[in-house]
């Protein structure tokens, strides 16, 4: 296996992971049971651990696609970098934060649902920009979902 290969593994749970963790969260909000909101929290850091070698591939996965010769622009792939740096970025965020927010809630501090409210909000934008590193990284290979391949009517 090579780094394209393993990119292409990893990359996916990094995306998927904290969708699942926000329908863990709001789940524990609505049944105010703090057991389910420590799941949610430690899901939310399971997604930050699974960037790391979805972030550390890309690289490797770009050096053989260069190799390989194909016909892909380099602007796809700069932009894919670009998008996963910020994307890396937030989610190892989240799940710092998800960390004191698992501190907060197993020590029944005050703020300790304050702070799983901000964790919820950070993980809709973590998906967004998750969102936005997947298309553009599909993108690379994948030209039937560019936006110039999109009919307009």
């Amino acid at each position: 296996m090579n780094d394209a290969h393993l990119h292409m593994i990893f990359n996916h749970l990094p995306i998927i992971i904290p969708i699942i963790g926000i329908v863990i969260l709001i789940g524990g909000f609505i049944t105010r049971s703090e057991v389910v909101k420590r799941t949610a929290l430690l899901v939310f850091i399971l997604g930050a651990i699974f960037t790391i070698p979805a972030f550390s591939t890309g690289e490797g996965a770009e050096e053989i696609i260069e190799e390989i010769g194909s016909k892909v622009d380099h602007h796809f792939i700069h932009e894919h970098e670009e998008m996963a740096e910020t994307f890396a970025l937030l989610s190892y965020a989240l799940g710092f934060i998800s960390i004191v927010a698992l501190w907060a809630n197993y020590t029944k501090k005050s703020f300790s649902n304050l702070i799983a409210i901000i964790v919820l909000a950070g993980s809709f934008v973590v998906v967004f920009f998750a969102q936005k590193t997947g298309t553009s990284g599909g993108e690379i290979r994948h030209t039937e979902i560019r936006n110039e391949n999109v009919a307009t009517d």
